[in-house]
């Protein structure tokens, strides 16, 4: 491997097995007395006014900077209305201490997981430690680098359907196109559904009500009754029915045709705990599917849009882009030719870095532990600055500048792991990290080999409705390569 080549992502953050994660409270209640933290000093409290935390808690993807500028690294904000203590980290130590260092003292009770829960049922990313770990034994295998070829084979062909169309137009809208492409792949290659007008229709809006429904939920400091049915939650309950509908019609026409091609859910039928040899049961399948396609879906696209738009303020980028690509050769791409285009991954890496996925990580925290050499109480919510680190000058050089030469491997050996989280890190990393990254490299050589991106704005406007996601359309003017 010479120096110009990518490192891949997944090593720059700690990658812990879950079958070495500590299963018993007595293990666990052993860690923390080893780890006395009686002594250490609380996190400095936030200097800024109330309002002004205020304002930063409902833009954490920005506000987390403003924080860390006011506060330092590691800073503390009192309980505000009935939120607990939050404690925001923006140090790679400070997200090593909560991502990896503080499992499995740390829980998924904060409302956004509840809510989550409330809608879709227990599943990988809402349950807390003791039922997410057989699962994540049991689901693992499935998402490793070598298998999830198998669920990568439509993001080319689509790619290329969807670039052909767009050399007939003039002005496109690129975060909706990249939604469109995405989640056509998502009802392929996962799911087996051959319509992709049924996807479109069936499955776009109600991702997106269900999603902006349960992060309003999440950040407001008094919520009506679960019971009440409001307008919004009856719109959420809806769209909750429509995506379980459509899992278990997939479910169900699976099991009564063996060779209907869905590989993820051949997948979850087939699979079983390493350690019991316990399969999942519908219910299980059908909540880990409905997980995977609102995981996928935004994620994905909008990592495409804002490579896109970026590539198009960068044509030099973009045209190196396109020599990488062509010079594989005019034929279909597969996940074999990967390692050939390391550029375009370097490219995708840059713009994860400025546009994460997740802008933050949140854990409630049920022991106290240390967090850069300060104290978090339990009962308290700690919060990685994902985004915030990611732009940070004390990081990186020139961190609001566009340079996938920033991730050549030479220019990565210093690098501390910690400060590069686009997955997140430590056992709860996202498990479909390889896949996301193969969907996107395909998806993103297919369309530069055949269109030329010309961004007809100079902003890319960003919003967090759950995950990060463009906040506008993103209008841009396309053209036929060569």
């Amino acid at each position: 491997m010479t120096d110009d080549t990518i490192e891949d992502p997944r090593s720059l953050e700690a990658t812990s097995s879950p079958r070495a994660t500590p299963r018993g409270s007595a293990v666990v209640d052993a860690l923390v007395e080893k780890c006395d933290v009686s002594e250490l000093p609380l996190a400095p409290r936030n200097p800024l006014p109330r309002w002004q935390q205020i304002k930063a808690i409902r833009a954490f993807h920005t506000g987390c900077a403003t924080l860390r500028d006011a506060g330092g690294p590691v800073t503390r904000l009192a309980p505000i209305w009935m939120l607990p203590t939050l404690v925001i980290t923006t140090s790679p130590k400070g997200a090593r201490d909560v991502l990896s260092r503080s499992y499995p003292f740390v829980g998924r009770s904060q409302p956004i997981y509840t809510e989550h829960r409330r809608l879709f049922g227990g599943s990988l990313f809402n349950f807390e430690h003791d039922a997410w770990l057989p699962r994540r034994r049991a689901l693992q295998p499935i998402f490793t680098k070598r298998h999830v070829t198998r669920f990568g084979g439509h993001m080319a062909e689509c790619a290329d359907k969807l670039s052909d169309a767009w050399c007939d137009a003039v002005e496109v809208d690129l975060d909706h196109e990249c939604r469109r492409l995405t989640l056509q792949v998502l009802a392929q290659s996962m799911l087996g559904l051959d319509s992709d007008a049924r996807a479109d229709a069936l499955l776009a809006e109600p991702i997106i009500a269900a999603a902006n429904y349960m992060t309003d939920r999440a950040v407001r400091p008094v919520r009506a009754p679960w019971w009440l049915p409001t307008p919004a939650r009856r719109r959420a309950r809806a769209a909750s029915a429509i995506i379980n509908g459509l899992a278990d019609d997939i479910l169900r026409a699976c099991r009564a045709d063996p060779t209907r091609d869905a590989p993820l859910v051949r997948a979850l039928i087939d699979v079983a705990d390493p350690d019991t040899g316990r399969t999942l049961s519908d219910l299980d399948i059908r909540r880990e599917l409905v997980v995977f396609l609102g995981a996928g879906y935004d994620t994905t696209a909008t990592t495409l849009t804002y490579t896109l738009w970026a590539l198009g303020r960068h044509p030099e980028v973009q045209d190196r882009v396109a020599a990488e690509v062509a010079a594989v050769g005019d034929r279909p791409l597969t996940a074999d030719d990967v390692p050939r285009l390391s550029y375009t991954v370097q490219v995708l890496n840059e713009a994860l870095r400025l546009c994460p996925p997740a802008p933050v990580a949140t854990r409630m925290v049920t022991k106290d532990f240390e967090v850069d050499g300060y104290r978090v109480e339990a009962g308290s919510w700690a919060i990685v600055g994902i985004y915030a680190m990611h732009r940070d000058p004390a990081l990186w050089d020139h961190p609001l500048v566009f340079d996938p030469d920033r991730f050549r491997r030479r220019n990565s050996k210093e690098r501390d792991r910690w400060q590069y989280l686009p997955f997140g890190g430590g056992p709860r990393t996202c498990i479909g990290d390889h896949f996301a990254m193969l969907e996107a490299t395909l998806g993103l050589a297919t369309i530069i080999r055949n269109a030329e991106i010309q961004p007809l704005d100079d902003d890319f406007p960003l919003a967090v409705p759950f995950t990060m996601v463009a906040g506008a359309p993103i209008r841009a003017r396309v053209r036929p390569r060569n």
